[in-house]
């Protein structure tokens, strides 16, 4: 083999390698064709992790239709009865998102999010949430991504069927990717826990805001929703989650002291 061809196959395997710590998580779809064209897109891209949140139908013989070659990502596709299982051992959550909500998050466009997708240290995957075909993400999860990837379209039509928008989010990551080739990549200096630890911690905020009777019980949402977003920026990582759950644990004793 000459040098040439021996740096091309390192390469691309160095691409490879930083797209297998990509999930894309496809939520509640309706059409097993949609599953199928997902998957033949994200192995045109070299992506390989198909993660699939209570799908309407799966497995299913229009979906490997669709999928045409594709056939091993569907089958090596992960179901999940939750987001929460879809997003076990992520550090970063990244929701596409078509119109701004209520309670606005931080946006960026797709590039940048490939940029900061693989900027990510290497030892968690990150997931790119998809939701269902009508209407997308649910509020709810939305709250669960650190921030939206918004996809720039003709302002006067920006239909984008859901293939179309893995294929397009692909295409960044793979080309972010391929500028990462062969560039060392300084360890961080933390590594942030992952989604399910923080929804745990989550948790345990919202009961001990309660304990303390900071929190109305009535009307706990919208707090709730601001510290999510919060918490989204600061990403914790191992030791500053484990401070931030002793200082509710110490709360949560010092208010039962209080009541006693």
């Amino acid at each position: 083999m000459n040098t040439k061809a021996a740096q091309d196959t390192r390469s691309e395997a160095q691409v490879a390698q930083r797209l297998s710590k990509i999930r894309i998580v496809l939520i509640n779809t309706t059409h097993p064709g949609n599953i199928g064209a997902t998957a033949r897109a994200m192995k045109v891209m070299g992506l390989r992790q198909l993660h699939l949140v209570t799908p309407k139908t799966f497995p299913s013989a229009e979906a490997t239709a669709m999928a045409s070659g594709a056939d091993d990502i569907l089958h090596d596709a992960v179901l999940h009865d939750s987001l929460e299982g879809a997003l076990e051992g992520c550090s970063l959550v990244l929701g596409t998102s078509a119109r701004l909500r209520s309670l606005p998050m931080p946006q960026m466009d797709v590039r940048k999010a490939a940029e900061s997708a693989l900027a990510e240290p290497e030892s968690q995957d990150i997931a790119i949430l998809f939701g269902r075909e009508r209407y997308g993400l649910t509020n709810d999860e939305i709250q669960c991504c650190h921030q939206l990837v918004h996809i720039d379209t003709n302002p006067d039509y920006g239909s984008l069927n859901l293939a179309q928008a893995v294929q397009v989010i692909g295409y960044e990551l793979r080309m972010s990717a391929i500028g990462e080739a062969g560039v060392t990549v300084p360890p961080a200096d933390w590594v942030p826990v992952d989604a399910g630890q923080m929804e745990r911690f989550y948790v345990h905020l919202e009961e001990t805001l309660l304990d303390i009777k900071f929190l109305n019980p009535d009307q706990p949402k919208r707090l709730m929703m601001r510290l999510r977003r919060l918490f989204s920026r600061a990403r914790p990582d191992q030791n500053e989650i484990n401070i931030l759950r002793g200082i509710l644990a110490a709360s949560q004793k010092s208010a039962g002291k209080r009541d006693s």
